[in-house]
């Protein structure tokens, strides 16, 4: 521990962001830069506690309790501290290949497991990661990763987080990697499902750029399984790692939900964001948000950033509609105790730019959806609702209960799905006669992620369903090291 007292000394400080008035008006990262000394003082929070659980990545009723990839955050908070900011770098790259990534869109559940933060506030985690991986990127660190080949090829599809990982890890230890995607870009949800103000596409292009130098070969435009198959790929490599994602859009099951101006989330903000890069040649104006009353049906980070795509694209108003109760604005420590991942209520980025332009939060919670109303020309006008409340049935199970005379109607003239995944598509999983789970995930074991095909293998959410980037990272990485066994009997990957 750098400073023994230090958590004692030291209150909470955060990268502050640009105002939400400023922001609006571009595409670009909202973060602002932390002072070096600063920084330092936030890494002398940490209180290098026996039990780090902020590393232990250990699910604990549902939900992750700290790091699923055991980054080492004590030694590098450490590190910082003491101003040793390339060996922080060497310490955090030992676990995390792709800081930059998390340090930007992961929610930070080692924060919420940090010891201090069952006392206090959590030490600056995100932040300071964040901040060593940026200096590492100026002062010249970050370098293309070469050894001696291996003479074995491996296909990954999918250029997603967890497909990224795999292709890294096994381009690290001399294994011939090609990546296959179907986008004309690399990434998955990290290029197109989030947002550029969260995660600016230069930062995943400048990633790409030292994989490539480092030997991985991009096929874009492609998808397998219906350009190329799956068989073909097996054929010609030694394995195939498959990181396909769980794309399959949760859609909404009520009257006028196949309206025109309805919409999946994850069709919204790739239309957005292929805009922003000017990658297509004609932009879909039906998928913009310019002048519309906009309705988001669902909350969590999707929602979120639907709602700050909306402002930035200039829509009349947008609200955020959820089926769940608020929640708390303190943990529950009887329902919900610390190291447990905290469920409490956070105001986001795009709950404060609309607070800023309509003096209030875009969310509506216990609010329930009946039916979604078109015009004569089968454009959605409104999105009619009704609050609920939560109650126990006869079997103890909580269930939605309606709360009589609460029907709304809303204005709406695009109705945006944030609902999640329920698992990744089809075309694949067909095409092999591939095992699946009960949630219609690709079935492979964590820890083995062998399928029931020879030379095959599942990871990220393609495996687990929808999850945290940092799982996808972690399960890229773990499938990487059980391919390389199964290449070459043994492995260095840890």
């Amino acid at each position: 521990m750098g400073k023994a007292t230090g958590f004692l000394e030291y209150t909470r400080q955060e990268h502050k962001k640009r105002s939400p008035k400023d922001r609006i008006k571009d595409w670009n990262e909202i973060k602002l830069p932390m002072e070096t000394e600063e920084l330092q003082l936030q890494g002398a929070r940490c209180m290098n506690c026996g039990t780090p659980f902020c590393q232990g990545g250990i699910i604990l009723n549902g939900l992750v309790a700290g790091c699923p990839m055991h980054n080492l955050i004590p030694e590098w908070n450490d590190l910082v501290y003491r101003g040793q900011w390339e060996l922080a770098y060497k310490m955090l790259v030992r676990t995390n290949p792709f800081p930059e990534f998390t340090g930007r869109v992961c929610p930070s559940p080692c924060e919420g497991s940090c010891t201090e933060g069952h006392i206090g506030d959590p030490v600056a985690i995100h932040d300071i990661e964040y901040e060593i991986i940026e200096k590492a990127y100026k002062e010249g660190w970050v370098k293309p990763r070469k050894t001696r080949e291996t003479g074995k090829k491996a296909v990954v599809v999918g250029a997603g987080p967890s497909g990224l990982s795999a292709a890294y890890y096994l381009n690290a230890v001399g294994h011939d990697v090609t990546v296959y995607e179907r986008e004309d870009k690399p990434g998955g949800l990290l290029m197109y499902g989030i947002p550029n103000m969260k995660l600016d596409k230069k930062v995943v292009d400048r990633r790409i750029d030292l994989m490539k130098k480092s030997g991985i070969k991009f096929v874009f435009n492609v998808e397998v399984g219906t350009d190329i198959t799956t068989h073909e790929l097996l054929d010609r490599n030694d394995a195939v790692v498959l990181c396909g994602g769980a794309k399959k859009a949760r859609g909404l099951d009520v009257d006028g939900k196949d309206l025109k101006g309805v919409y999946p989330a994850i069709e919204f903000l790739t239309n957005s964001t292929k805009n922003v890069l000017k990658t297509v040649k004609a932009p879909n104006e039906s998928l913009s948000a310019k002048g519309k009353n906009v309705i988001v049906i669902g909350g969590g980070d999707t929602g979120t950033d639907c709602v700050g795509t909306s402002i930035r694209q200039g829509c009349k108003s947008v609200f955020q509609l959820e089926i769940m109760p608020e929640p708390p604005k303190e943990r529950n420590e009887e329902t919900n105790p610390w190291p447990e991942w905290p469920k409490k209520l956070k105001v986001d980025y795009g709950q404060e730019e609309a607070i800023s332009l309509y003096r209030k939060d875009p969310r509506n919670y216990n609010i329930s959806t009946r039916k979604i109303v078109g015009n004569e020309n089968g454009q959605v006008t409104e999105v009619h609702t009704v609050e609920v409340k939560w109650v126990k049935d006869e079997k103890g199970r909580v269930i939605p209960a309606e709360v009589p005379g609460s029907e709304k109607v809303w204005k709406a003239d695009m109705v945006i799905i944030a609902m999640g995944f329920l698992g990744p598509e089809d075309t694949i999983l067909d095409e092999l006669k591939l095992e699946r789970d009960p949630r219609s995930n690709v079935k492979a074991e964590y820890g083995v992620f062998k399928t029931n095909v020879e030379k095959l293998f599942a990871a990220g959410d393609m495996r687990r369903g929808q999850s945290l980037v940092v799982w996808a990272i972690q399960e890229g990485k773990l499938a990487a090291r059980e391919v390389d066994k199964y290449l070459m009997g043994k492995s260095v990957i840890r």
